[in-house]
């Protein structure tokens, strides 16, 4: 419920509020959140399963061909013929519901995996810190905000250090904002609250403690409609969505003019109705959403397994299309556990005043936690006091550099740590190994040579710096004039492995970049361990000096981009696009704009939440080898999603077809109606299960690509030849066998239903067939629809259907024709994708 004033709650002080929402500075108690959220309208509108899974159900009966089959049983009905209309409704129903429960299925899958990602903030509740899911925040509550936090709700700040948040999605300004405490004008411009955060936004650097205002669809994120909720389509969603379209514009006006040309030839005007609509649903790609619904589910399924989180199925598709991976090098390339190697002076030599420095800089951090502050926290400490905390500036990726105010004793300190280049420009003196302080000077030589030195060795270094201060309070002002104390050695060794990883993903043919804020020579150093001999480098500074067009053809030969900020890295991307499929591996929050300018953004599971919200799929481990799986669980997907466009576009399309123009020369309809919808069903239980069909590894060495130009070539091409044996089972069954009307729609009824399951294990594989082992269930279900087919002539029920038996020569013929066809389309097929590869 919104409370009075809340469109305007940064004009107001913060213990207005705190009377107003029944809250404190010590957050909520237990029993008024729990209140709040039984209350909160976001959450009761959430629908009860029931009605949920009833919607979905009628969704499987609202695409324009189902609304044609439940006119046609109304028309069959109203004129009385029974039998039709139980036929029709079977098929109809059985269809529809077996689309629901594909679809359920995937939905629950999906719900899992959305969970198992689900963001989570830190809240006081009776006083007490603890995390909560995102989705649980009501008015009232206090949120402790970091570097990397996604801001949840609209809320105003009580305390803040620092903090510079990213409104680019509210505001479309593109540089962090600047957020402190106070209380603003009511006529204060969005883009200058400075004193509120907004949902949808994220923390770049600094912290705070904020009191939340307004949740859910009272806030302003919630209340406009943001591009970022906006569904974005894929190059392979379009592809499937202009393909479908272009197949179903053929199919009915096919259809309109076989039932005009039908009218001409005077037969009945009802029955011919119903065979342009029966033909219309044979012809259509009408399994296409779900076939790409079901190979998608699957596998994101097995990706889990593989510990990968796919976030949005259509991700999966994008993935079997990746053919440029680049990454960061820390915890993927590298080990990722950063170990202190030593703290050194300019001298190169080991130093304990250096080494406490460097602890409690760390110690008493708590802006922005992250590996290096880990490492040093973790070292021994012979100090003999423990200072206390004055103040703090928090990292943040312009200064590039932590600075932390102690009180000691005997002084106040300020101590800060960062890049090298960054702590030296704010250094005037430098800290001697007997103690002496001397001007830098005459050192900075010395000092450049020994930071390139342990750079060619491998190490990631960053310098330490201090000064005493007269004041309590600090600002980035304080950081001058600073005494240059000395290095911090960094190891992080290549990963055990990594070669072999990568050795792989050429195997793949997919491309490693590395993309990396380190030195050149340390970004030299991890390529050659790698295998690249002679590794292609491209600094930041240089990247800036090469324009647009030249950019997008330099980044090709790249290997290696260092001493990269954030801004470089979407720059990078957006180039490397223009020639590639570019997947995104990042961590850290300075990857955000990286992820989201990728085609697939990755991110892992114990990232800032800011990366996991813009990421498309999540690893559960930050691990080469853990992607490498997914890469190929995508490109499964794909291949499996496109056994199903090239069947529907050859032979299926062809038989249509072939029936569409014998009517107009026979005397009678070559299928009753009914016949080609019950054509249509068997064939759909083995296409079901391409989605889980088992995939050649040949089909797995080139990225997956969606490409309308080849399959309209295979469209033609098998079009052609599975008519042309449709005309040879029309001569066979009208003028060798001289069959009657329901022999001869019995026998094209065989034929066609077995000429679309043989093509399903032809088409596959683009090998031999029988060199390639189909899925279990693919397998049974065709085999299962081969004996439905051969055996439902003879049943009470193909009665009812219009077939009659066939005569062990009729029987034979087809089968024979069949068994050519199968192997004419093999060879075939081996021709067209090595023509076509």
């Amino acid at each position: 419920m919104r409370v009075s004033g809340s469109d305007l709650f940064w004009k107001f002080e913060i213990d207005y509020w705190f009377k107003q929402l029944n809250s404190s500075a010590h957050g909520l108690s237990s029993h008024v959140a729990t209140t709040k959220l039984q209350e909160n309208p976001h959450l009761k509108k959430v629908e009860n399963s029931i009605k949920r899974e009833l919607f979905l159900v009628l969704e499987q009966f609202r695409s324009p061909l189902m609304l044609l089959l439940i006119g046609a049983i109304i028309i069959s009905a109203f004129l009385g013929d029974t039998s039709d209309v139980i036929i029709i409704l079977v098929i109809v129903l059985s269809s529809g519901l077996l689309s629901y429960f594909q679809e359920r299925n995937a939905n629950r899958i999906v719900a899992k995996l959305q969970a198992m990602i689900g963001l989570k903030c830190t809240v006081y509740r009776d006083g007490i810190a603890q995390e909560i899911d995102t989705h649980h925040i009501v008015s009232g509550d206090i949120i402790e905000f970091n570097a990397g936090d996604m801001i949840p709700a609209d809320c105003l700040l009580i305390v803040s250090n620092e903090l510079y948040v990213n409104e680019a999605s509210l505001t479309g300004e593109s540089f962090p904002l600047r957020k402190e405490v106070g209380v603003l004008d009511e006529n204060t411009a969005l883009a200058k609250r400075t004193n509120s955060l907004w949902e949808g936004t994220n923390i770049i650097s600094g912290s705070a403690r904020a009191l939340v205002i307004n949740t859910g669809d009272e806030t302003i994120f919630g209340s406009i409609v943001q591009s970022a909720s906006q569904h974005v389509e894929s190059s392979f969603e379009k592809g499937i969505r202009e393909f479908g379209l272009f197949l179903t514009r053929i199919t009915v006006g096919l259809a309109a003019i076989i039932w005009i040309a039908n009218l001409m030839f005077h037969k009945n005007i009802v029955e011919s109705a119903l065979f342009a609509l029966a033909l219309a649903v044979g012809m259509a790609p009408e399994l296409l959403p779900a076939i790409t619904t079901i190979a998608m589910s699957s596998g994101a399924k097995r990706m889990l397994a593989k510990k990968v989180i796919v976030k949005k199925l259509s991700s999966i598709q994008n993935l079997g299309e990746v053919n440029l991976l680049c990454t960061d090098k820390t915890g993927t390339i590298t080990e990722g556990i950063i170990h202190i190697n030593r703290i050194i002076d300019i001298s190169g030599n080991e130093n304990e005043f250096i080494r406490t420095l460097a602890f409690w800089n760390a110690t008493f951090e708590t802006g922005y936690t992250n590996p290096i502050d880990e490492a040093l926290k973790k070292m021994p400490n012979t100090a003999s006091e423990k200072p206390q905390k004055l103040g703090e500036i928090p990292y943040d990726f312009i200064r590039k550099r932590l600075s932390i105010a102690i009180q000691t004793s005997s002084a106040r300190m300020l101590i800060s740590k960062g890049a090298f280049n960054e702590i030296r420009l704010i250094c005037s003196s430098v800290y001697m190994a007997n103690g002496s302080i001397e001007p830098i000077e005459k050192y900075r030589k010395t000092i450049d040579e020994q930071f390139e030195h342990y750079g060619e060795q491998g190490f990631r270094t960053i310098a330490i710096c201090y000064k005493t201060i007269g004041a309590i309070g600090i600002s980035k002002e304080d950081e001058s004039e600073m005494i240059f104390a000395g290095f911090i050695l960094l190891a992080d060794p290549v990963k055990t492995g990594i070669v072999e990883t990568l050795s792989e993903l050429e195997k793949l043919n997919i491309i490693l970049k590395i993309i990396t804020g380190d030195n050149k020579n340390v970004a030299q150093s991890i390529g050659q361990q790698i295998g690249i001999k002679d590794p292609v480098i491209m600094t930041g500074k240089e990247l800036l000096k090469v324009g647009p067009e030249a950019l997008e053809m330099r980044v090709k030969s790249i290997h290696i981009f260092s001493e990269v900020e954030p801004q470089h890295k979407e720059l990078i991307i957006r180039a490397l696009r223009k020639s590639y499929t570019v997947a995104y591996l990042g961590d850290g929050i300075n990857d955000v704009s990286a992820i989201s300018a990728a085609d697939i953004g990755i991110s892992v599971d114990n990232s800032a939440d800011v990366l996991k919200d813009a990421a498309d799929i999540v690893l559960l481990e930050k691990d080469l080898s853990v992607l490498l799986d997914g890469l190929k669980e995508g490109r499964k997907t794909f291949a499996n999603t496109l056994k199903y466009v090239y069947i529907s576009t050859g032979c299926t399309f062809g038989n249509m077809f072939s029936v569409a123009i014998a009517s107009l020369f026979l005397p009678f309809l070559p299928m009753l109606p009914k016949q080609i919808l019950l054509t249509n069903f068997i064939s759909d239980f083995p296409y079901l299960s391409i989605a889980a069909d088992s995939v050649d590894p040949e089909q797995l060495e080139k990225p997956g690509k969606w490409d309308i130009k080849r399959i309209r070539r295979y469209m033609i091409i098998f079009g052609i030849h599975s008519s042309v044996f449709d005309v040879i089972t029309f001569m066979t069954l009208f003028y060798f066998l001289k069959v009657k009307e329901a022999e001869f729609q019995t026998g094209w009824f065989v034929e066609s239903i077995l000429t679309e399951i043989f093509i399903l294990f032809i088409i596959r594989t683009h090998k031999k067939f029988f060199k390639s082992i189909p899925g279990l269930y693919l397998f049974l279900l065709s085999v299962f629809g081969f004996i439905l087919t051969i055996v439902l002539p003879y049943l009470p029920f193909g009665v009812e259907t219009g077939l009659v038996p066939l005569t062990w020569q009729q029987l034979g013929s087809m089968l024979l024709i069949v068994l050519v066809y199968s192997i004419t389309a093999d060879f075939l097929k081996v021709w067209f994708f090595k023509r076509h590869a």
